[in-house]
């Protein structure tokens, strides 16, 4: 686990690296002690519990190979809209999100609380309070006409062995057609031992699809701030420590910058809802610095 020291410029971007991250202690701000967090990221009961056992239903049985690679070649070139990343956050106000256990409002709100935590306990990374606001935005992929369970959820690999990491893995993946295809159902599929995530096709989600459009558009976010965009949904690695055996030394240098903003993105959703009103010129200004105009979406 690396240790962030002093100031370090890197890629023209400046972070303080004074930051420890601990294994041992999952949170350390003051909303730890609002809510159980055992009641977070409940699949096995609770009133939204059929909704969200359909959408990874449906997920499990049609995400294959085929079906992701499809879908990159489909929204790759970023050619379905041009707008700034304010109007796209905006237009989460419209998306509950079906796979979520544990909140049933719109994702905009979500997306200032996770914003607003991170601003509290790492007030001087800007980068990583923006990367909490929008996070999310890939989601309006569901306004452009995709069904929920290709766009939200857990995400994990495709091409190989789905792992009992995985949410549900035990009732839901029967009829994945690349369950019972000997090209990938080992335990490495179509992939070398330790070739790393940027290599590993992902089932398809707003994470990979936000990746690329700030990649296209040449947004300023560091490195660190794009693998937690990527890979924050990617929860049978950061959360239960799976498919390391695919990683290489760059993901594992990562692993603790995507474990550190989870704590954010999960355990600050909750029925205290911001105002996004106030909260939104101060926001622009991050948005101006990092991801500036319209974007191609």
């Amino acid at each position: 686990m690396p240790w962030l020291g002093e100031k370090e410029k890197r890629g023209g971007q400046v972070r303080d690296k004074n930051l420890k991250f601990t294994e041992s202690s999952r949170l350390t701000t003051a909303w730890s002690d609002t809510k159980n967090l055992a009641t977070y990221r409940n699949f096995k009961s609770g009133l939204l519990h059929e909704r969200v056992l359909n959408t990874y239903r449906l997920m499990h049985t049609n995400q294959t190979v085929a079906f992701v690679k499809k879908k990159i070649s489909r929204w790759a070139s970023c050619s379905q809209a041009q707008m700034t990343v304010m109007e796209a956050l905006q237009a989460l106000d419209q998306i509950v999100d079906e796979s979520d256990p544990d909140v049933d409002f719109p994702n905009s709100f979500h997306a200032y609380q996770t914003a607003e935590e991170i601003r509290k306990v790492h007030p001087g990374l800007d980068w990583l309070q923006l990367v909490g606001l929008l996070h999310d935005i890939g989601k309006i992929l569901i306004l452009w006409g995709e069904p929920q369970w290709c766009v939200v959820g857990d995400t994990y690999p495709v091409g190989c062995k789905f792992r009992d990491s995985i949410v549900y893995r035990d009732s839901t993946f029967s009829d994945n057609p690349d369950l019972k295809d000997p090209r990938y159902s080992s335990f490495y599929g179509m992939y070398e031992p330790n070739c790393g995530l940027d290599k590993v096709l992902m089932s398809w989600g707003h994470d990979e699809y936000l990746y690329n459009v700030l990649k296209t558009n040449g947004c300023k976010l560091p490195e660190e701030g794009l693998y937690m965009i990527r890979f924050h949904s990617f929860y049978p690695w950061h959360t239960e420590g799976d498919y390391m055996h695919l990683c290489n030394s760059k993901d594992l240098q990562m692993l603790p910058w995507v474990k550190e903003f989870n704590k954010f993105d999960l355990y600050t959703k909750c029925d205290d809802l911001p105002d996004m009103k106030m909260l939104q010129a101060y926001y622009q200004q991050l948005i101006d610095k990092y991801c500036p105009g319209k974007l191609h979406w």
